[in-house]
C-alpha cells in the first residue's frame, strides 16, 4: 500500500461509523423527534385552549354587553315611568291646589255674601229703628205753636 491506505481500516471506520449513526439514532434522534412532536402538540393544545378561552371571552363579552343594552333599556323605561309618575303627580297636587283655591275662594264669597247680608238686615233694622224713632218724636211732639204757647204761659207765670 503505497500511501499508507488500508482498505481494511478504511472498512472498520465505515462500518464504526455506520454503527455509531445508528445508535445514535436510536438513542438520540428518535426521543429528540419524539420530545419534539410532543412540545408541539402541547403547545398546539395551549393554541386551541386559549382559541376556545378567547371565544367563550368574547361570547361573554357579547352577553354582557346585551345585557348593558338592556339593562339601559330598562333605566330609560324606568326614568320615563318616574318622569310620567312626577309629571302625574305634579298634575294632581295642581288639580288638588285648584280645587282647594277654588273652595276657598267659594267660601270667601259665601262668607263675604252672608257679612254683606248680615250688614244689610242690621242696616235696615238699624234704619227702621231709627225711623221708628224719628216717627215716635215726630208724633209724640207737640205742634210748634202749642210749645210756643206752653212757653209763653210759662213764662207769664214766672213773672208773677
Amino acid at each position: 500500500m503505497p500511501l499508507n491506505i488500508d482498505l481494511q481500516q478504511i472498512l472498520l471506520h465505515w462500518m464504526n461509523l455506520a454503527i455509531l449513526t445508528g445508535v445514535l439514532y436510536f438513542l438520540l434522534y428518535k426521543p429528540v423527534k419524539e420530545f419534539m412532536v410532543k412540545r408541539e402538540e402541547h403547545y398546539r393544545s395551549l393554541d386551541e385552549e386559549a382559541a376556545a378561552k378567547l371565544a367563550e371571552a368574547e361570547r361573554i363579552k357579547a352577553e354582557c354587553q346585551a345585557k348593558l343594552d338592556g339593562a339601559d333599556e330598562e333605566i330609560h323605561q324606568a326614568r320615563a315611568k318616574a318622569q310620567q309618575a312626577i309629571q302625574q303627580s305634579t298634575e294632581d297636587q295642581l288639580a288638588q291646589a285648584k280645587e282647594q283655591a277654588r273652595q276657598i275662594v267659594a267660601h270667601a264669597q259665601a262668607e263675604a255674601e252672608h257679612s254683606r247680608d248680615r250688614v244689610l238686615r242690621d242696616s235696615r233694622r238699624e234704619l227702621r229703628k231709627l225711623a221708628a224713632q224719628a216717627t215716635k218724636k215726630l208724633a209724640f211732639q207737640a205742634d210748634p205753636f202749642d210749645q210756643f204757647l206752653d212757653l209763653a204761659e210759662e213764662e207769664d207765670e214766672h213773672e208773677e
